[in-house]
């Protein structure tokens, strides 16, 4: 986590202006004379507002942030008024959990739309909020969020695209056919099976287990993902039980300490949210240990009936990605991996127009993007690689896979700087080499990799001197020896599952 590339320092400071946001959000709370109640509902929209709200442009996030209210007040009405009405609250809350994953067609704002409807569904259950405080919450929902935007947009805007949470590729189809219809199904009948175990449990924190099998849903688009992050997300809360108990139990609600921790909880949640979904959950739960606290109902026998409840989240949602409507890991790989070819397609022919004279033509936006995919297709990747597959051939051709792609990554960028003065280069020769690194990718996108073969090792004999044709070179050679693990022969493809 700690060694994690951060470019441009971009987590290190987002993860500072969520601190700022989210603490600023509070602050404002408290001083408007707000309960502590209404206050932890600000905090969470505040943190919502600046983790979920990954819209590609500026502008688009403005309007994200502020239909957040829309989707959050009905849902946090319903949930108060059905507060003592347990099998009606039980049916609306699965509903809530449908809709909210079925949202996500709508790409980045359908998700943080729906993540935002089922938090306020879920933080009504934590604070067993009830009608009458539904104004105060509202008001703290509402200041919070303008809080959060003023130092977003206004006070702190480091926005340079890219977020911990994406959406999922969504394949050709309709109905059933649809990966978000799949998951809308499978999470509705997850947290079905999570509320009725978890109620057997605890009737009064069942609603972790359904929180545990929403979240392991977000930012996975396939069988193998959900299954790895279910197990991640019981490992992050073993330890963050671990944590809390040597921690949050001994501090017993000492406001001065156990708000600085939560600030510092904030942070690392920001912070590790891109690079490890463990160290992200250890984080959540220490910080919802120190919230406990700040109530007053933190004990020893409550973390673990949280760990209780995430156990029985985490099955559930493995069982339901396994049996309902499952979607394949292959299908999923195979979209990520073919949009970031296609964005190295288009990265070159950027850099043989700007080599041509063009003063319009850039490549660094699709390097940008580049590294987006890349990250993306890196997390549908990683159930392969994971310790527990045991399928080794699979989990050498995906280590392959991830390496290559990383290669072309940093080889778009440092293309995009070697031909930033086009003005000083052979023109025509690098051209030339564009077009080849072109053809690879077409070759390599249409699965015809003798063709991608053939024009490495053309290339190999013409490399010339100088970083832009070399960064071409080793472009179009890993592009080369992609050909291997994403072979079409069936006996040679990435997965098969």
């Amino acid at each position: 986590m700690f060694i994690a590339p951060d470019p441009g320092r971009l987590r290190l400071r987002n993860s500072a202006r969520a601190v700022i946001g989210v603490g600023a959000a509070v602050a404002a709370s408290e001083l408007c004379g707000f309960s502590l109640s209404a206050s932890i509902t600000g905090g969470l929209a505040a943190l919502l507002a600046l983790f979920t709200v990954t819209d590609p442009t500026v502008g688009a996030q403005r309007i994200t942030t502020a239909l957040l209210p829309a989707a959050g007040f009905p849902v946090l009405a319903l949930a108060t008024a059905l507060h003592g009405v347990t099998t009606v609250r039980d049916v609306a809350f699965v509903a809530t959990v449908f809709c909210g994953v079925y949202a996500r067609r709508w790409g980045a704002r359908g998700q943080a739309l729906g993540i935002f409807a089922f938090m306020s569904f879920f933080v009504t259950q934590f604070l067993h909020a009830v009608p009458a405080q539904l104004p105060e919450l509202y008001a703290a929902m509402v200041l919070a969020l303008l809080v959060a935007a003023t130092v977003r947009f206004l006070l702190w805007p480091i926005e340079r695209g890219g977020s911990p949470v994406f959406v999922p590729a969504e394949l050709p189809g309709t109905g059933l056919s649809r990966t978000t219809t799949r998951q809308a199904v499978q999470a509705a009948v997850a947290c079905s099976l999570a509320l009725l175990i978890g109620q057997a449990f605890s009737e009064d924190r069942w609603y972790w287990a359904v929180g545990t099998a929403w979240w392991i849903f977000v930012n996975t688009a396939s069988r193998g993902e959900t299954l790895v992050r279910g197990f991640r997300r019981v490992l992050g809360t073993v330890i963050g039980v671990a944590v809390g108990l040597l921690v949050a139990v001994p501090l017993n609600g000492a406001p001065t300490p156990s708000v600085g921790l939560v600030a510092f909880c904030v942070f690392g949640i920001f912070y590790t949210a891109a690079v490890s979904y463990s160290w992200m959950i250890l984080a959540v739960t220490v910080m919802a240990s120190l919230l406990y606290g700040l109530l007053g109902v933190l004990d020893a026998d409550l973390l673990v009936l949280r760990l209780v409840e995430t156990g029985v989240g985490a099955v559930c949602a493995m069982l339901a990605v396994v049996l309902v409507l499952p979607v394949t890991t292959h299908a999923t790989n195979d979209a990520w991996i073919q949009r970031a070819l296609h964005c190295v397609h288009a990265a070159t022919t950027a850099t043989a127009a700007r080599l041509e004279g063009d003063p319009e033509a850039d490549p660094a936006p699709h390097a940008a993007e580049l590294e987006l995919l890349f990250g993306r297709a890196r997390v549908a990747l990683a159930p392969l690689v994971h310790p527990l597959n045991p399928f080794r051939a699979r989990k050498e051709r995906a280590r392959q896979t991830i390496q290559l792609l990383d290669d072309c990554v940093n080889e778009v960028r440092a293309l995009g700087s070697a031909t930033a003065d086009p003005a000083r280069l052979h023109e025509a020769s690098l051209v030339a080499a564009c077009w080849r690194v072109k053809s690879a990718v077409e070759a390599l996108t249409a699965r015809r990799p003798g063709r991608v073969e053939a024009a490495a090792q053309e290339t190999a004999h013409q490399a010339e001197a100088g970083p832009a044709h070399v960064h071409l070179h080793k472009l179009e050679k890993a592009l080369s020896e992609l050909a291997m693990p994403l072979g079409s022969s069936p006996g040679s493809r990435l997965t098969g599952s």
